[in-house]
């Protein structure tokens, strides 16, 4: 009996030690690819495009308000001079939810021209947003906006796409703790599946024709 607890307690340690590792590796590498490459809208590096991550809607079909901080962000480096283009990347899977089309009119609202607004309709989650930047509308190098505890899978995703990316946080508000520690904890297998997506599999998100943003070099924003 004595023996069989030994196995047992051993075998338990071993599979948790295991599951740490697994789901724990991810995460450090994400945080070792945004050590150095993230800062607030007054310290970031000038870029040619600012990329917006779509982040939620409202009942009535407007931004969240984490969705909201993201554009407001967004718009505070284009007026701050340190980027030229806006491209918000969301979903529309449905007729009835359009991320993008409401973090325009947001951006709108806040006075950015619209013909410095970019619209990408398929960014259905990160990896698919970082993808399409790059492949369909030609960025390179880029501001990469969304809320602190998004930032270092984010970063991992797109310099491991082969987008020069630099974060920029975009807390702009005390978010309740609750959905902060929900928020972080979805973070765990989420790098994780960013992590298989970009090194193991790289799946293709939905494609189309290019769209290139600019046709000339586009500057290091380091």
């Amino acid at each position: 009996m004595i023996r069989f607890l030994r196995f047992t307690a051993r075998a338990f340690l071993t599979t948790a030690a295991a599951l740490l590792l697994v789901l724990g590796l991810p995460t450090i590498l994400a945080e070792i690819s945004a050590r150095n490459r993230t800062s607030t809208v007054d310290q970031a590096p000038d870029a040619p495009v600012a990329i917006i991550f779509g982040a939620g809607l409202n009942r009535d079909g407007g931004p969240s308000p984490v969705l909201r901080d993201r554009v407001s962000t967004a718009v505070d480096l284009y007026f701050a001079g340190k980027v030229q283009k806006l491209l918000m990347s969301g979903d529309n899977s449905h007729l009835d939810y359009n991320e993008p089309g409401a973090m325009q009119s947001y951006a709108l609202e806040l006075g950015v021209p619209e013909k410095d607004i970019i619209l990408d309709y398929a960014g259905r989650r990160t990896y698919d947003t970082c993808y399409r930047a790059l492949h369909i509308f030609g960025v390179t190098n880029a501001l990469v906006v969304t809320q602190a505890y998004h930032l270092p899978r984010t970063l991992l995703t797109c310099q491991g796409l082969g987008l020069n990316a630099f974060g920029v946080i975009a807390d702009q508000r005390e978010y309740h703790p609750l959905a902060m520690q929900r928020w972080r904890i979805r973070e765990i297998p989420a790098t994780l599946v960013a992590l298989w997506d970009v090194y193991v599999t790289r799946p293709l998100p939905i494609l189309g024709n290019p769209e290139p943003i600019f046709t000339h070099f586009q500057t290091d924003p380091t």
